[in-house]
């Protein structure tokens, strides 16, 4: 019964909402993340983000709205990159996922948030934060328009897909612990055991004043260093792979993707 509605439900947006085609192709010309996709990828991808554009509020800061032209291309592509990291889950998966995500909100510059955190001593620090953006457990996904201009290649950084990592670590609790909900066929103790070996690396890197393979805000907190391995995962699939294997082939699994094999040939590491 329940799969019938929803084949009712799809047949009905379909016919209300035709799939715009030359929008979602102008949408992959625009980032090489979306271009570097196969044709079946690609359709999937597409029509999972024109649903999402329909069912989320994607929106401009009326001050960036005023002079930001934001057209249906823009909106695809922003929420291809939200969905591109579903991609691999079944339609029921993906929109569980997502059902903590109810606006993607883009602000004019980069902003400022006042953090109080306390030291390994107990003693409490305050300070102002500049970010390129937020989230949280049922808030809006805020990113700063620079930065999103700034994503959607394979530099290692896209602040979509940091946001929406933290999304998906709020899908079992109110704060981000780096920690997820998990597939049934992947080990919790596993997912455990591959992330503290790159915190671990990662702090005795930065106690040494070592320069990190991956940045070293990943070092910052657990949860930040889940968010900043999914944007080396999709977007330098090749450094996170070289510097730490195991936790490539973790979130392959996670993911049930392999970014490896869509980097343009430039972008590939040699065999």
């Amino acid at each position: 019964m329940l799969g019938r509605l929803r084949q009712w439900r799809e047949r009905r947006f379909a016919a209300r909402h035709p799939f715009p085609d030359a929008a979602w192709a102008e949408a992959r010309a625009r980032l090489p993340l979306l271009a570097a996709l196969s044709e079946s990828e690609a359709e999937l991808l597409g029509r999972r983000a024109w649903h999402f554009a329909h069912h989320k509020r994607l929106s401009l800061h009326p001050e960036l709205a005023a002079t930001t032209p934001f057209d249906l291309p823009a909106r695809l592509a922003l929420a291809a990159q939200t969905c591109l990291l579903t991609l691999g889950w079944s339609q029921a998966e993906h929109r569980g996922a997502f059902a903590n995500v109810h606006e993607i909100l883009v602000l004019p510059e980069a902003f400022q948030r006042r953090v109080e955190e306390m030291d390994e001593v107990g003693v409490m620090h305050e300070y102002d934060d500049e970010r390129a953006g937020e989230t949280s457990y049922q808030g809006p996904v805020v990113v700063a328009y620079p930065d999103l201009m700034e994503s959607g290649d394979f530099s290692g950084f896209n602040v979509l897909i940091h946001e929406l990592a933290h999304k998906l670590d709020l899908g079992n609790s109110q704060d981000v612990d780096g920690f997820p909900p998990l597939p049934r066929d992947i080990d919790p103790k596993a997912w455990h055991r591959e992330f503290t070996a790159v915190w671990d690396d990662l702090q005795a890197r930065l106690t040494r004043g070592e320069a990190t393979p991956i940045d070293d805000y990943a070092g910052s907190h657990p949860g930040e260093c889940f968010a900043v391995c999914c944007e080396y995962f999709f977007t330098a699939p090749d450094t996170l792979s070289q510097a730490y294997p195991g936790l490539y082939g973790l979130l392959r699994d996670y993911f049930r993707q392999d970014p490896l094999a869509r980097l343009p040939r430039s972008e590939a590491p040699s065999p």
